[in-house]
C-alpha cells in the first residue's frame, strides 16, 4: 500500500472519568453546553466539539493510578485572561498562572491535567504581552 488509508485528522480524544453523570455535568458546565445527551453503554458521554473533535468521557477507562503530569489536550481560546477568571470563578483546581501570557493548566474532578490555550493568528499579539 503506498498512501495510508488513515485521514491526518483526530475523530475523538477520550478522557477517563470516574463517575460519568459527575464529569459529564462538569464538562458540559466548563463548556457551558447543556448536558442533553444520552450516556452510552452507562460508561461514555460524548461532547461533540466545534471543530469536528469528539470529546469522550470515559468511566469504564478510568484508573486510580496516577494521573499524568503532561496535559492530555488543551481547549482553544480568544482571551486566555477571560477563561482563567471564568476558572476561578468556577471553583476549577488551578495548577500554573497563566504562563507566557497564553496558557494555563488545570486539573477535572478526576485530576486528569488539561490546559487552556490562547489561539493565535499569524499577525496577531499575544494578548499581555508588551512591545
Amino acid at each position: 500500500m503506498t498512501t495510508s488509508p488513515l485521514f491526518s485528522a483526530i475523530g475523538a480524544v477520550f478522557v477517563p472519568v470516574q463517575h460519568i453523570e459527575a464529569a459529564r455535568d462538569w464538562y458540559c458546565r466548563l463548556l457551558g453546553i447543556p448536558a442533553n445527551q444520552d450516556i452510552l453503554f452507562g460508561h461514555l458521554y460524548c461532547i461533540p466539539m466545534q471543530n469536528g473533535l469528539t470529546l469522550i468521557l470515559d468511566s469504564k477507562i478510568f484508573s486510580e493510578k496516577s494521573p499524568s503530569d503532561a496535559p492530555l489536550f488543551h481547549f482553544n481560546t480568544q482571551d486566555i485572561e477571560a477563561a482563567y477568571r471564568y476558572f476561578q470563578e468556577n471553583g476549577v483546581e488551578l495548577v500554573s498562572a497563566i504562563e507566557n501570557g497564553h496558557w494555563f493548566t488545570f486539573r477535572d474532578p478526576d485530576h486528569n491535567l488539561l490546559m487552556g490555550m490562547q489561539m493565535l493568528t499569524a499577525g496577531t499579539e499575544k494578548k499581555g504581552e508588551h512591545s
